[in-house]
């Protein structure tokens, strides 16, 4: 039922492609992790920054054909290089269970500087405001909301929350979307690459799970 498990699972399998499933045991042993990856021929493989960190820790080399998709929690620079030297190609994705599991993608290249998430996918607009709502600068640091059509209706019997978090888009021209509060902030690089930065709240994530200490 965790809400990732439907691209995960469905999105291999509408491209034509075989699903190979981790068993719980194997997700939290790297030696098992890795074995898994050989032994199955896998191409792409997605996962937490926390597990990628966990097989290179163990000394996982790689495989120079492995696509490596990364999310859940924000991606460590340091993870990153890593990474980039043990694998084709390295994803960082980005978006909140709330819009639908990922809503901006960014190929990580070498030397191109601090982890960003990116632009936004298809269907999603991705806007960084002021406290009036208003769109900050490029380069200025703002609170991250998104739009678009992967926006959740709300919180299950949560009404006040609810209202706190999805608010009306105003940049919406037939007045009828709402938009997520992320509480995210991040700035707009001159490329139009965005670039996270920290927290609005003391919200933390630990191995792709978020946590209000509160």
């Amino acid at each position: 039922s965790f809400d990732i498990a439907t691209l995960e699972v469905l999105g291999p399998l509408l491209c034509g492609a075989k699903l190979v499933l981790a068993s719980r045991d194997q997700v939290i042993d790297p030696e098992q992790l890795a074995a898994l990856l050989d032994s199955s021929g896998a191409t792409v493989m997605q996962a937490t920054p926390s597990t990628w960190r966990m097989l290179i820790e163990s000394g996982w080399m790689g495989r120079p054909s492995l696509r490596m998709w990364c999310g859940g929690e924000a991606l460590a620079a340091d993870v990153a290089e890593s990474l980039m030297a043990r694998g084709s190609e390295l994803w960082n994705l980005y978006g909140p269970t709330e819009t639908t599991i990922w809503s901006a993608a960014h190929r990580i290249r070498s030397g191109e500087g601090p982890v960003l998430i990116g632009r936004p996918i298809a269907n999603t607009q991705m806007y960084i405001l002021d406290e009036n709502l208003q769109p900050v600068p490029v380069g200025v640091a703002g609170e991250l909301f998104i739009g678009g059509h992967g926006v959740a209706r709300g919180y299950r019997g949560r009404p006040e929350l609810t209202a706190s978090r999805f608010m009306p888009d105003p940049f919406d021209p037939t007045g009828s979307r709402r938009m997520y509060r992320t509480g995210d902030l991040a700035r707009y690089r001159p490329d139009g690459q965005i670039q996270l930065l920290g927290r609005t709240d003391h919200q933390i994530k630990l191995r792709g799970r978020r946590i209000e200490p509160g």
